[in-house]
């Protein structure tokens, strides 16, 4: 026993060894919370208090469920692969498969993944001659699978208009559908075991009995119908044991409640609320970070994160005056501590929004650094973006039979299979590609296919057009922005379509080459020769030492010694529709600050925040504002590696520094920053009376956005040109001279 239970700390070992009684324990990021629930079974057992099979322990991650597997096996001479310890779906499939009788279902039930769900979905559409522009397979899917995790079927859902009493009915032919083919997705899962175990009491009864023990895993991560799956299981005698830090709670947008922890605690009486903040992760200024964050979210249970390991490095600060700055800087800064010695799998490089990743993903491609996207695809790689280059291949060349095949029929406009069959057989009897072969094919199929060479055709003569207006121009008229804004998730995905724009205008200005009047857009052969190469190579294969690409949200559960956090802008991180969630009296903020707060606790020594000015989105230049959070980070914190210019001082500044296009390390290719440490920036002497276009340093400006400032500095020509404007109202600010729209006061 005194093994057991050594090396533990004292709220852990408390928690450890409470009594069989309900209990909360708030487990703050990187406190060992999966040792205090392994070590809490692992003593139920040896002390006697409960057999393996009186163990119920549920977590979210089959990985999860397996590092408990493989710690209980270490810890006790046990057969742990017959205890009860999985996520919510697995046991539910496991109860529903010891009584597949009372449940209703054959005994050899299939389980549909969301692929197959979609599928089957469509399928019922079609049978029903259902709309599928008016009502999109994928949406009615979220619809169903909403409904399921709120605990209610299609004959209780209410309906108040035409709208939605179609949905409900057609969540109710999709019911008849599964019932008839002896399937279940994964909601139902949940659902048909709870409805289970609810109507039938003795079966209740028995599993009440044997589970004395429940224990819960990312508590702060369960939804509504888990929550009431859990209470029904715990009856009168069990002890609910639930973990959670509902500090980490980021999933509302699946569903997730984080109410349900102070459900909990009021309906439970939980007496024993126990905090574990000693933090074995983390150095002491980057908890101090997150703690100052997190606190500004009222509604908290509270904690206190700490560490033993001492206050380490400063948090880095670097504020771009471009996205592209940024990436360049970021590059540059990942360069130089690989030279000092760290590996690339060590550092994470992490973003709020799936469509910032392009941008960086472009400097890290021509900088030669491997990466790896973690939990999704690299920008190029991504469905929404593959369809659109699938559009502007064929307007380039409208042979290519593999981009014919991949968007003839999407967004969906009733060229069925037999269609495309009867097309494939009329292009191998006339050796041409299916696009040529289109006048052979008669009937619906072949007007629908005919309607679609138009298309086609029309995009081809929008040929003209800048490149950038070319991409929008397709994106709107393929439909693809109109099928996207159907999807309940079709955000992102609108975003990465915004910036595949943003892409086709930075490398038109970086690389593009005129073509002769009246032939086929150069810009866009060299485009799609740029995508493919993107795509196609430089990813890391498993095991490289790569820089870890990803979203906050998939950085969850994960740790680094180094971590980047991109876009801190008021927009994009707090995100504009939670800013205006807060307007409209949500709390949509207060997620976005748990976000931040996952972030922040990714680092284990050393930690960098980033900020450009300027940022292209949805296709716009916008002039951008620090996050908020930045604000909520003490200053004694932070290392701002771009000079910081007192706000109420309105001068130019005396000092002789500025920090240049250049970046660390003379990005540029300056070799007076050679010596620099990773994260210092040099000097330059500042022109104290140049002038450029114009435009001149110590001269008084407005902007309509900032308002009026002085200028402290002018760097590069042409269209390159930018301004250092120090704002009364907001600060120090690089501004590019072709787009900043400055006047003269």
């Amino acid at each position: 026993m005194s093994t057991l239970l050594a090396n533990l700390n004292a709220p852990q070992l408390a928690a450890v060894t409470l009594p069989a009684e309900h209990a909360l324990i708030l487990a703050g990021a990187g406190s060992g919370k999966t040792r205090v629930l392994t070590t809490r079974i692992a003593w139920l057992i040896s002390t006697g208090q409960v057999s393996p099979s009186g163990i119920l322990a549920v977590t979210f991650t089959n990985k999860a469920a397996k590092e408990m597997q493989t710690r209980l096996a270490a810890m006790l001479p046990i057969n742990v692969k017959g205890m009860w310890i999985g996520t919510f779906h697995g046991l539910c499939n496991r109860l529903l498969r010891a009584h597949y009788r009372d449940a209703g279902l054959p005994q050899l039930f299939q389980i549909l993944d969301s692929a197959d769900q979609l599928s089957s979905v469509k399928r019922m559409m079609k049978a029903l001659n259902a709309d599928d522009e008016k009502f999109p397979p994928r949406e009615l899917c979220h619809f169903i699978n909403a409904q399921k995790e709120q605990g209610l079927r299609s004959s209780a859902v209410e309906a108040w208009d035409s709208w939605a009493t179609k949905k409900v009915e057609l969540y109710a032919a999709y019911e008849a559908q599964c019932e008839r083919e002896g399937v279940v997705d994964f909601a139902e899962l949940l659902l048909r075991s709870y409805e289970l175990l609810s109507r039938n009491e003795p079966l209740l009864r028995h599993y009440q009995e044997r589970f004395r023990h429940i224990l819960v895993d990312e508590f702060q991560d369960t939804n509504k119908l888990q929550y009431r799956w859990l209470k029904l299981l715990t009856g009168q005698h069990a002890a609910l044991f639930c973990v959670g830090d509902d500090d980490q709670s980021i999933y509302a947008f699946r569903g997730a409640d984080v109410g349900n922890m102070r459900d909990f605690e009021r309906e439970f009486h939980v007496k024993h609320m126990i905090r574990l903040e000693q933090n074995y992760r983390s150095h002491g200024n980057i908890l101090d970070a997150a703690n100052a964050i997190i606190q500004n979210n009222p509604q908290r249970l509270g904690k206190n994160l700490w560490t033993q390991a001492g206050s380490g490095e400063p948090i880095r600060v670097y504020e771009a005056y471009s996205d592209n700055d940024e990436a360049r800087w970021i590059v540059e800064e990942v360069k130089a501590l690989v030279r000092d010695g760290q590996a690339r799998a060590d550092m994470a490089l992490l973003y709020r929004s799936n469509a910032q990743s392009r941008a960086l993903e472009h400097a890290l491609f021509n900088a030669g650094i491997p990466y790896r996207v973690y939990g999704g695809l690299r920008f190029f790689e991504r469905a929404e973006i593959k369809h659109a280059l699938a559009y502007l291949r064929l307007i380039a060349n409208e042979n290519d039979d593999t981009a014919f095949a991949r968007v003839v029929n999407f967004p969906v406009r009733g060229i069925g299979a037999r269609s495309l069959e009867s097309l494939q057989d009329a292009a191998k009897a006339a050796n041409s590609s299916l696009y040529a072969a289109i006048p052979q094919v008669g009937g619906k199929g072949g007007a629908s296919l005919a309607a679609f060479a138009q298309l086609i055709a029309g995009l081809r003569g929008a040929v003209d057009l800048p490149l950038p207006a070319l991409i929008e121009h397709v994106i709107e008229l393929s439909g693809l922005r109109a099928h996207y804004q159907n999807e309940k998730e079709g955000e992102e995905r609108l975003s990465n379509l915004d910036e595949l724009i943003n892409a086709a205008a930075g490398f038109v200005a970086e690389e593009g080459v005129p073509g002769e009047e009246g032939e086929l857009s150069a810009d866009l052969a060299a485009f799609l020769a740029h995508a493919s190469l993107e795509a196609g190579e430089h990813q890391a294969g498993e095991g490289d030492d790569a820089l870890q690409l990803m979203t906050v949200h998939s950085a969850k559960g994960l740790e680094f010694d180094v971590v980047f956090i991109s876009g801190l802008e008021e927009g994009l991180f707090p995100h504009e529709n939670a800013v205006n969630d807060v307007k409209n009296g949500g709390n949509g903020l207060e997620e976005e600050r748990r976000l931040m707060y996952v972030a922040v606790t990714r680092a284990r020594q050393r930690l960098y925040l980033s900020i450009a000015q300027s940022r292209m989105l949805h296709g716009q230049t916008r002039y951008n504002i620090p996050s908020r959070f930045l604000d909520e980070i003490p200053g004694e914190l932070m290392k701002w590696l771009t000079p910081k210019v007192d706000k109420s001082a309105f001068a130019v500044p005396s000092a002789s520094t500025f920090y240049g296009r250049s970046g660390p390390r003379g990005a540029g290719g300056s070799n007076s920053s050679a010596g620099t440490a990773p994260g210092e920036f040099y000097s330059a002497p500042v022109a104290r009376a140049s002038a450029r276009d114009g435009w001149r340093i110590g001269m008084n400006v407005h902007h309509a956005k900032f308002g009026d400032g002085l200028i402290l500095n002018l760097e590069g020509s042409g269209t390159d040109a930018r301004v250092q404007v120090n704002f009364k109202a907001a600060g120090m600010k690089w501004l590019a001279l072709s787009v900043a729209k400055l006047e003269v006061i």
